[in-house]
């Protein structure tokens, strides 16, 4: 299985949109699904902080994850942005062959 799954938390709704925009654009990134109003509580400089934010669920291929990794950390605000490759082991053939589509530089990205 060559796709992945991507999680990276985001300040807002705005910073998300804008990461996603530019992933997508660059062909970094198949699809990213932003969910909005999510509650995290972390250490942070030796302190719990409690603040809301957005979960961006990207899906791309581990060809592209380095690239995809190196330009969330250029366009993200956080000093040390979440950014987690999570395996995926199984899925829907027809999506999946989707992800491998959207995610050639050559390619239409799409089948329909």
């Amino acid at each position: 299985m060559n796709a992945i799954v991507v999680l990276c938390t985001v300040p807002d709704t705005a910073t998300g949109g804008r990461i996603a925009d530019a992933l997508v654009s660059e062909r970094l990134a198949a699809c990213v699904n932003r969910l909005p109003g999510i509650a995290s509580t972390y250490r942070w400089k030796g302190a719990i902080q409690h603040d809301t934010e957005c979960l961006l669920v990207i899906k791309t291929t581990r060809e592209r994850f380095e690239a995809l990794r190196d330009r969330i950390a250029a366009l993200h605000p956080y000093e040390v942005p979440e950014i987690i490759a999570l395996a995926v082991e199984a899925g829907a053939a027809a999506y999946l062959d989707w992800v491998e589509a959207a995610m050639r530089i050559d390619g239409p990205g799409s089948v329909v």
